[in-house]
């Protein structure tokens, strides 16, 4: 693990330490849970735009009708 160095105004600061005290966490705690969170939401991202291109060939040719698409 690594560590990080950042700047934020002192109060914010305070107050995200009583927060995360509150939840019976530390701060450091919180900023991983944090970045896991937004490196997962960029790694969807991703997928998506990698699936998208892999369905590049398809076509629908219509539109379909709710009625239509719920059909079985």
């Amino acid at each position: 693990m690594e560590n990080i160095t950042f700047r934020a105004d002192k109060r914010q600061i305070e107050q995200a330490r009583r927060l995360a005290k509150s939840q019976q966490k530390t701060l450091s705690g919180l900023f991983r849970e944090w970045l896991e969170q937004f490196t997962a939401q960029n790694s969807g991202a991703q997928e998506f735009d990698a699936l998208m291109k892999r369905l590049k060939h398809v076509q629908a040719g219509q539109r379909f009708r709710r009625h239509e698409m719920n059909e079985r």
